[in-house]
């Protein structure tokens, strides 16, 4: 099995996980099914923080938080994004 592991020391080193057995690899909250792709949909969607929260009990403040930050993190690296003309 292979898994990747992503600690944020600023973050009470709550993990995000991408193991190809769970939901077809896409990073999660450790320990969940929770994608971090579930958490930006809702917040660009105008969920609050609150509401994830309540509709996902497993989750804490700061995995809402990592996921953001594993987010911009991701976006950080050099891929270039085309864009439509």
């Amino acid at each position: 099995m292979i898994s990747l592991y992503l600690q944020l020391k600023s973050l009470d080193m709550v993990q995000i996980e991408s193991n190809p057995q769970i939901m077809k690899g896409k990073p999660v909250i450790s320990g969940t099914r929770i994608t971090v792709e579930l958490i930006l949909e809702k917040l660009s969607l105008g969920e609050s923080k609150q509401q994830i929260l309540e509709a996902h009990p497993r989750l804490t403040n700061e995995a809402i938080s990592t996921a953001l930050a594993f987010a911009a993190s991701a976006l950080k690296a050099d891929v270039v994004y085309p864009v439509a003309s």
